[in-house]
């Protein structure tokens, strides 16, 4: 997205392409925007691999019925669909402040949940160190390689 946008700049600096400013305007906002589309894609679907895997963990029976083939292709449908609205919305509105706090509100907030989601999974797979080391009668030495694991 920045190499195309900084080599689009450039070609029209140097004379290579001529057009007129307000296209110029347009095509770098088409650029920004799907700069800012692949961002909040990619967070986006950082966040739906962590419920994924939460699903995965604490569902682990009912994974199949719960994740189908049809939801899948649905959520990354939706996912790319929205991060295309908004990211458009984004762009146009640059300028606002409530465009800001809700782009910094959305980062934040998918921070936070993969960080919950994430560290509750990490304390279940301590539980299950735990549970298998207080199973075993001697002790073994290779507890804090299991951890590693955890």
């Amino acid at each position: 997205g920045n190499l195309a946008e900084m080599l689009f700049m450039l070609l029209l600096e140097h004379g290579v392409l001529v057009m007129r400013p307000s296209i110029v305007r347009h095509m770098d906002s088409v650029i920004d925007m799907l700069i800012c589309s692949s961002v909040v894609s990619s967070l986006s679907f950082l966040g739906v691999i962590a419920v994924d895997r939460y699903i995965t963990i604490f569902y682990a029976l009912r994974y199949h019925s719960m994740m189908t083939l049809q939801r899948a292709v649905v959520t990354m449908a939706s996912v790319w669909l929205a991060s295309t609205v908004s990211s458009t919305v984004l762009i146009t509105y640059y300028r606002s402040n409530t465009i800001l706090l809700c782009l910094i509100g959305f980062f934040l907030f998918m921070l936070v949940l993969m960080l919950v989601l994430y560290i509750h999974m990490f304390a279940l797979a301590r539980h299950h160190l735990h549970s298998i080391s207080s199973q075993q009668k001697p002790p073994t030495a290779h507890r804090g390689g299991s951890l590693k694991g955890a």
